[in-house]
């Protein structure tokens, strides 16, 4: 783990820092936007599941105000034509979450506990698991929950903080690894947003969203 600590505190010297801190100023800038604008985010978050988050951007890119107004049926168009792999189930999971689309920042700023609010999204929207929740979460301004998928799993186990694999990512496991991460964080003197971004950066050399 030390290793791995050093690692990150020599990059919050570098210029990597002024990246995550402009991606992170990004993220709360998107958070105060209207529900639509918001909802389009949620839409992000949906798709990323198993497909990498540049495609997701281009997507998200391409589609724009669609994902507010098209039927589920063109939207998975829209979504093969510009090579989206999943294109029948996202549609879907998008078309059935609009009933939440004009709404979305009242009940976000409803609760008061990011965890509950966490588990809110998972449970009323469609195709959101305790990763991509906590995805949209943090792309929207929130700063203390972990985004976890096997690369940061891979990471962790590489750098001996767990032992293997998990076989899947329950939320009892989550919520561990999750712990994980939070306590480096306190170390780096970092939120777990912060956290993230840097380690993407170890992984892929790229500071997404």
């Amino acid at each position: 783990m030390q290793d791995l600590l050093e690692f990150i505190q020599e990059l919050k010297q570098s210029n990597i820092k002024e990246l995550v801190d402009n991606r992170i100023r990004e993220f709360q800038e998107l958070g105060e936007k209207e529900s639509n604008e918001i909802f389009k985010e949620l839409c992000f978050c949906i798709m990323t599941a198993n497909c990498s988050a540049e495609m997701c951007i281009r997507v998200q890119d391409e589609i724009g105000d669609d994902f507010l107004t098209l039927q589920e049926a063109e939207l998975a168009k829209c979504l093969k034509k510009v090579k989206y792999r999943f294109y029948n189930k996202r549609a879907n999971y998008i078309d059935v979450s609009r009933k939440y689309k004009d709404n979305i920042k009242k009940i976000i700023n409803s609760y008061e506990n990011e965890n509950e609010l966490r588990n809110w999204l998972v449970k009323n929207i469609k195709g959101l698991g305790y990763k991509e929740a906590s995805h949209f979460l943090r792309n929207i301004g929130f700063k203390n929950l972990a985004i976890i998928d096997f690369h940061i799993i891979d990471l962790l186990i590489k750098n001996k903080l767990i032992d293997e694999k998990p076989k899947s990512l329950s939320k009892t496991k989550y919520l561990q690894i999750e712990e994980i991460l939070k306590k480096m964080a306190g170390e780096l003197n970092l939120t777990l947003g912060e956290l993230d971004l840097y380690l993407w950066y170890m992984e892929t050399g790229k500071i997404l969203k």
